[in-house]
């Protein structure tokens, strides 16, 4: 066939039209008439809160949608078209150089957002996220409501619960420290308050934590563990005194669980999406050795088989090392075979 001018501005007309219905006209014709389950629209506030969002660029970092495949990331629920209705322009975005905050909303408390927002260092230690301390104090609380929305008829049942139990804890904290640990213990379940940590505290262990609790928990927690690190003045109930456990009964599994689980009202998050379980065993170690002094429960005999990576314990020991010889092989029983 040959190129005459004609054919050729038949083709790119052709081209042009077929992408126009590709990205302008097919999307308006399938977008959903329909609101999903969780939608609600967004109140003034919210929408002033996404104006911010969208001239900070937020976008080029942040993602709003969760995948079919993205369920090993521990998400809680596929995006649906109609969770997008009242958008335009929708702020999906491609990049998740940061988190996905589809359902950001009532997974922190508002201090914690204003923490991070003013520095995220404050709550993600080794963050890349610029700052926001330019924005003046309505702005900030715009935008944190804006994302406190992300998640709809979900994040609001989410930020009543973190509203519920900020007033209690708050109650506690106000009390004194002693009535506040006393809060604390008793929001532990009891199996985990009497679990011992089944990994002693080598050398290895308290390198590992140490790494973790610098990159995790040391501007909260501060660098002696007294609760007193730069995000502290942000944030209310200021964030916990570990030392205050040396005259408490505490637990390796009393940790564990509430690194693991978080303390739902406070600026503590749950870290079951960050950290593998030996991970916070390790930090758990960490805490115990450095900030509460030892480490009772780290040798706690049991029935156990010790792992591979681990020296082999010795029952009773409170102390360093810690550490016992290896046992000797059991004997094995011959077999017979019956003929």
């Amino acid at each position: 066939m040959g190129m005459t001018p004609r054919s050729v501005a038949l083709g790119i007309a052709l081209v042009a039209a077929a992408t126009s219905s590709a990205v302008l006209f097919l999307p308006a014709m399938t977008a959903p008439t329909r609101p999903s389950d969780i939608f609600r629209p967004r109140t003034a506030l919210e929408n002033q809160g996404r104006i911010i969002y969208i001239r900070n660029g937020c976008i080029g970092c942040h993602t709003q949608y969760i995948r079919p495949s993205d369920w090993n990331y521990t998400q809680m629920r596929v995006a649906q078209a109609g969770d997008y209705i009242a958008d335009s322009p929708h702020l999906l975005g491609s990049e998740r150089t940061g988190p996905d905050l589809s359902q950001e909303g009532g997974m922190h408390p508002d201090d914690w957002h204003l923490a991070h927002f003013t520095d995220p260092r404050f709550t993600r230690p080794v963050s890349i996220m610029p700052d926001f301390s330019f924005l003046n104090s309505s702005q900030m609380t715009a935008l944190i409501a804006y994302i406190q929305s992300l998640g709809g008829k979900m994040a609001d049942e989410r930020m009543a619960r973190q509203r519920h139990w900020k007033q209690q804890l708050l109650a506690a904290y106000q009390s004194g420290a002693d009535d506040n640990v006393e809060f604390l213990h008793a929001h532990v379940p009891p199996h985990w308050m009497h679990l011992p940590n089944p990994y002693p505290p080598t050398p290895a262990s308290l390198a590992r934590g140490q790494f973790v609790y610098q990159q995790e928990c040391i501007w909260c927690h501060g660098e002696v563990g007294d609760g007193n690190g730069p995000a502290a003045r942000y944030l209310n109930p200021k964030p916990f005194n570990f030392t205050l456990l040396k005259r408490h009964p505490w637990s390796g599994g009393m940790l564990y669980y509430q690194i693991m689980n978080g303390i739902t009202g406070s600026a503590m998050p749950y870290f079951k999406d960050d950290l593998e379980s030996a991970k916070i065993w390790d930090v758990s170690n960490y805490l115990a050795v450095n900030f509460i002094g030892k480490s009772l429960d780290s040798n706690a005999p049991d029935n156990g088989i010790d792992a591979a990576l681990e020296p082999a314990r010795r029952a009773g020991l409170t102390e360093p090392p810690y550490l016992g010889p290896i046992p000797p092989p059991v004997p094995t029983t011959s077999i017979h075979h019956v003929p």
